[in-house]
Formats: C-alpha cells, structure tokens, sequence
C-alpha cells in the first residue's frame, strides 16, 4: 500500500482519533506550543466515559482543561516540568512532578513511564510521507517511537523543521486535519536590570562560541548585546525569536562550530508566528531529540561551549536553587544541569548562571547565606563556575570557601552586603 492511500485510511475527526484512547492508559502530550488543542478537546470532551487516564507532559502552553478539579477522576497530569497552567494543581496534590534532567527523560519511556498513546501536533507530510514534528521534537518524538498508539493532528500551520525531525505517515494509528494556530510565546519585557545583566554575561563571550540560553529578558538582553561578535554558533535546548535576529545579521553563522559546524541545533522551539516561519523548511536549522541535544558529553564536544541559566536563589557557596521557591514547586530542572556540566567540559567553555540580584520590589536578596527552607538544589557548588547579575560577575570555579562569599556579596544588592557579610562571619565563611 502507498502512503497515499495509507493517509486516507487513517484519517478520521478528532472524536474518533481519540476513541483509541482506554482508561488507566498514559498519553504522552505533543510539548510546549506544539500542543494538539483539537485533539486534546476531543480528549477532555471524553471525560465522563474515562477513568484515571495518565497525562504525561512537560511544559505546556495553552489551557489545560484536563487538570480541572472536576475532571480528577477521568484524568491525572505527571509533569516533567512544571508550567504555569499546572502549578497550582501540583503544589496543592492534584497532579504530580517528576525532578529529572531533560536529557534522561526519554529513556524512562523504555523503564519507569512506558507510553500508550502520544498526542502529536505534526507538519502535513512531504512528497515521502514523512511529517514534520514541527517546532517540538524534544521528547516527543522519543514518546512516538515508544508508544503503542500514535494519534496526531495533521497541521497545516506547523512548520516543517528539518533534522532528525520527521515519523511517516505509516507509524501513526490515526489523523485528523486541522488549521489550528500554533500556539505563541510573547516577548517578555526588557527591563534595566536585564540589560545590566545582559552586559556582563555578553563580557564574557568569545567571538566563535556556540551558545545555549532560554526565553525571557535576560537571554534577549544577553542577544542584543552581542551585535559586535563573530561566528557565534547555536546549540540549545530551546530557540526563540531573538536567536533570529542574530542570525539575520550574520553574528551567529556557526561557521566556527566544532560539532555540526555550519547549523543552529535545537530541541524545541517557543516563541512567535515569526520565528515558526524563519524556521519553516530551512536547513540552516536542526531539531533533534533531547537525549542527544542535552547529552553533557554531546554538549562538550562544542568548542567554547557557553550556557546561559537563570536561577531563583543562589547561596554564599554557590548553590543554585532555580526550580521551587522554598517549599513551593516552581518549574523543573529542565536542562540546566546538562549544560552547565557540558559547557564545563567544553574546551574554553564557560557555564553561567544569571539572576537579577533581588525580588519582590528589591525587598528580597536571591543571593542568600542559605537557600530558603524546602528549596530543592538543582545545580550544586562544585558545578557553578560564573555567577551574573546587574552588579558583576563572581567567578567561583576552583575558589574556597571564603573567596566564594567574597565574590557572590560583592555582586548582591548593595542593601543586602552588609547583612550577608554579617550572615558569611556567623557561618565562617569569612
């Protein structure tokens, strides 16, 4: 049988598709914006006829219907990460979250979370038959290639991203047609501070490194300082709009790359309609799974490897707490470790965590002698070698003690030095 005709079998509404779908089974979710929003109202709409069906998932965009209290016997939700659409439910019982480092997620597909079912937000095929996994390959197209039954949305607005990127139209069970909007990540705002940030992490790059940073103002303040650079390169978890403009200008080329020298490699994607038409069949961009993306051992090969990571609090040692605000759940560990130990590896690489030096309206330092009660270390003192924030960089790789409280008081808020100074002479630290 030829793809064609295989196509047409398989095509079917959105009510159907899901219909594969039994009770106490686990469906993997298409990640971040590339969720199937026809597919997952198919899904929600099933709920009454559902029992204790398992949402595996990691960041999300979007509403998530499905974590509604009311609907917590059809459906639980196990996050990988947490995003803002479930971090009540997480933090109140109703759902669950799994610490893990975004690189070993797939593998747990094959052991601890094997996959039913996977719902997929895919590219219309090509001239072979093979779709696109569009602006998420990430964990998702591991999830498909362990999972039982593959059910996918067949998008005429999802990009067509090339890479090791693409599943053909014979290993799916079912597909619906659809021109849903894939959904976007707006821009956040800019501040002062970011900029500040942006300066001195930007300080610290080298013309010809190969970059990783996320989303948010201090990646874009970071970007907008690097218009003087040359042949800097992209190898990143995520890839967002402001990777574009440098792109355009000719300042990332990854010409100078060490490893897949002359494209930008990435995992997923967040961000604009702009960005997902950038990307949209061009070959300068790769997407491949996270389990090769965000291998440490992947990532070093990367000459002048630096990564960009933010974090929530940062200790007088150099302990980093970026996914939970004390007891509180906050995100995940996503790949900050993969890649502040793989740019530590990297020859001339230089792993950086970059924070603003306070929240609440300055009323709070997140540089502290100790991290908050319940504040979960994501990355520990011996792996952070560059600490960022408006007022400086504190280099603390191969320093004691001592010399850490130093140089992390010397870039806290100048209200907060005399009362961390204090806390540091109470620990001996000084």
């Amino acid at each position: 049988m030829d793809w064609h005709s295989e196509y047409r079998r398989k095509r079917t509404t959105a009510a159907q598709a899901v219909g594969l779908i039994q009770s106490r089974q686990r469906v993997y979710l298409h990640a971040g914006c590339a969720v199937p929003p026809t597919l997952l109202r198919a899904l929600v709409a099933r709920a009454p006829e559902l029992e204790g069906v398992e949402l595996l998932q990691l960041l999300t965009m979007g509403e998530a219907e499905y974590i509604r209290p009311e609907l917590s016997g059809s459906f639980r939700c196990n996050n990988l990460f947490i995003g803002g659409n479930v971090r009540e439910a997480v933090n109140t019982g109703r759902a669950d979250f799994i610490p893990i480092h975004l690189s070993q997620i797939p593998r747990t597909y094959h052991s601890t979370l094997p996959i039913d079912a996977v719902l997929l937000n895919l590219s219309p095929p090509d001239e072979h038959g093979f779709c696109s996994y569009g602006i998420d390959v990430g964990c998702s197209k591991p999830a498909a290639e362990a999972a039982h039954t593959v059910i996918a949305q067949i998008n005429s607005k999802m990009p067509r991203t090339l890479g090791n990127s693409f599943i053909h139209v014979r290993k799916l069970s079912a597909l619906v047609e659809v021109d849903d909007e894939v959904l976007e990540l707006p821009r956040l705002r800019m501040t002062d501070e970011h900029r500040e940030i942006g300066r001195h992490v930007a300080s610290l790059i080298e013309d010809g490194s190969t970059l990783q940073m996320g989303i948010g103002g201090i990646p874009d303040a970071v970007l907008s300082f690097l218009q003087q650079k040359n042949d800097l390169g992209i190898h990143t978890e995520m890839f967002s709009d402001g990777v574009v403009e440098l792109i355009e200008s000719g300042v990332i080329n990854n010409e100078a790359k060490t490893l897949h020298p002359g494209k930008s490699v990435a995992s997923f994607m967040l961000g604009s309609r702009r960005l997902y038409d950038f990307v949209d069949n061009n070959p300068i961009i790769e997407l491949h799974p996270s389990d090769y993306v965000n291998d440490p051992f992947v990532i070093a090969q990367n000459d002048r490897m630096v990564a960009i990571n933010s974090a929530i609090q940062v200790d007088l040692t150099g302990q980093v707490c970026s996914d939970s605000i004390g007891t509180t759940f906050y995100s995940g560990f996503g790949g900050q470790v993969d890649f502040i130990r793989g740019a530590g590896r990297s020859k001339g690489g230089k792993p950086i965590i970059a924070l603003p030096s306070t929240a609440k309206g300055d009323s709070k330092s997140r540089i502290v002698p100790c991290l908050d009660p319940g504040s979960g270390v994501v990355t520990t003192r011996a792996d952070v070698r560059y600490v960022v924030t408006e007022y400086g960089v504190a280099q603390l790789w191969g320093r004691p003690l001592r010399e850490r409280a130093e140089a992390l008081i010397e870039i806290a808020h100048p209200n907060f030095r005399d009362p961390l100074r204090d806390a540091a002479k109470e620990r001996h630290l000084l």
